[in-house]
């Protein structure tokens, strides 16, 4: 049951839920050319469905308005943008989704929530059209049991603001076929986007160690180490700027296993919490010789890289971005 690419640019994308995610989704496709239908499955009374479509169209308006201001887009693709996403209500859904290939769930993060919005959407959509949640906390494999095909459901959790951020994070159930899992990947691609793949787990990636780190923060104000202005530019200067150009765990490679190996033993024992102590993994790497660069192995491999171009273009990339924050050297 392959998706057919070209079917689905004729036909519509749906989104389902009005929310801020439903609206960034839409906006993402809407940019390369899609037409896109925003539904709201939602009993609501004739003046509260106005009013969410009011403030529905206010802020796919304003968003669009600043890829304008941004230069992003011109006057003229910013109008044929908005044309090409459509509102919906109840009323004539059921048609829509006959007509869908692919479907985006964006409904509130609670499972009765999702198991009423997945339930409607599977009865009235193709049997080969593609579903994919977009839940930043509910395994996939809890939400497939609420669809009539699993093996075409799975989650795709898209990081705020949607229409921004390249990352989407694809989580497939047990019963996700792995042709349903490349064709979402290979369509995100397509609109720009970086979608990984990711097995069922709690937080996934980004909302996983995003929740380590902000803790973290919050730890250290509520013990007094800094002020919360000092640690986010702590965050900003030191930290951020660098994980921009170096993934965590080339960032460990770069500086060298052993480091880690030796810091998280020093934390563990001067702080005496068991939070900052290594991983199983970061063990068994010092003790096979696969710190990273400088043993050509880590969780990344180097053999045959020319060590000093790639070490010169990351920190050509340092450079770049420094220059984008203004925090360059001063010349005398």
């Amino acid at each position: 049951m392959a998706l057919n690419d070209k079917k689905m640019q004729n036909n519509s994308i749906t989104a389902v839920g009005m929310g801020r995610m439903g609206r960034g989704i839409a906006i993402s496709f809407a940019l390369s050319g899609y037409t896109v239908k925003l539904i709201d499955l939602k009993r609501r009374s004739k003046r509260q469905f106005l009013q969410l479509l009011e403030e529905t169209n206010k802020e796919i308006h304003e968003s669009i308005s600043l890829l304008e201001k941004f230069n992003v887009l011109t006057q003229n693709e910013a109008k044929k943008i908005i044309n090409k996403i459509s509102l919906h209500g109840l009323q004539g859904c059921e048609e829509i989704l006959r007509n869908s290939n692919l479907i985006f769930e964006g409904v509130p993060e609670t499972i009765e929530a999702k198991k009423q919005a997945l339930t409607f959407i599977s009865e009235n959509a193709p049997s080969d059209a593609i579903i994919a949640s977009t839940t930043s906390t509910i395994l996939s494999n809890d939400l497939q049991v609420f669809v009539k095909y699993p093996d075409r459901f799975l989650n795709a959790h898209w990081l705020n603001p949607a229409f921004l951020v390249p990352l989407v994070e694809l989580s497939p159930g047990a019963k996700t076929l792995k042709t349903t899992t490349n064709h979402l990947k290979n369509i995100l691609e397509k609109i720009g986007k970086v979608p990984i793949i990711c097995s069922a787990s709690p937080g996934y990636i980004v909302p996983r160690i995003q929740a380590l780190a902000m803790n973290e923060a919050a730890r250290l104000v509520e013990e007094g180490v800094a002020s919360a202005e000092d640690i986010d530019k702590a965050t900003k200067y030191g930290f951020g700027f660098r994980f921009a150009i170096l993934g965590l765990l080339e960032f460990i490679d770069w500086g060298g296993g052993d480091i880690l190996y030796y810091a998280s033993q020093y934390m563990t024992k001067a702080t005496g919490d068991d939070r900052f102590s290594a991983p199983k993994i970061i063990n068994d790497n010092m003790k096979n010789n696969r710190n990273g660069l400088k043993d050509r192995q880590g969780f990344l491999n180097y053999e045959g890289l020319d060590i000093k171009s790639y070490q010169e273009n990351r920190l050509f990339s340092f450079v770049e971005m420094l220059r984008h924050l203004n925090k360059l050297p001063p010349k005398q």
